[in-house]
């Protein structure tokens, strides 16, 4: 399997199919917050709750792309060979 034939790519159906049902349930839960028969601070809680818990999902999303990232062999590659730069280079060896 070559690192450079992906089949992970999302196309831009799913793209928006997701952009749309986050939006969704995002407005729903927001307007179950301003109508649910609660005092002000408890709706502030609700809020804060909901704000932190979006917040949090996206950096446990990136979190999780960012490490399954770093296992692909294109990665390790680029890695190996910066290394090998880095282990070949003599900074006082001028050839100028």
């Amino acid at each position: 399997m070559s690192a450079f034939n992906d089949t992970s790519k999302v196309t831009a159906a799913f793209f928006l199919q997701a952009g749309i049902a986050f939006g969704v349930s995002f407005l729903g839960l927001l307007g179950g917050v301003l109508f649910l028969p609660l005092d002000m601070w408890q709706r502030l809680f609700l809020a804060m709750t909901v704000l932190f818990l979006v917040t949090s999902s996206f950096t446990l999303a990136k979190v999780i792309r960012d490490q399954q990232e770093a296992t692909t062999v294109r990665v390790r590659l680029d890695e190996a060979r910066m290394e090998k730069l880095i282990a070949e280079h003599n900074p006082f060896n001028s050839a100028a």
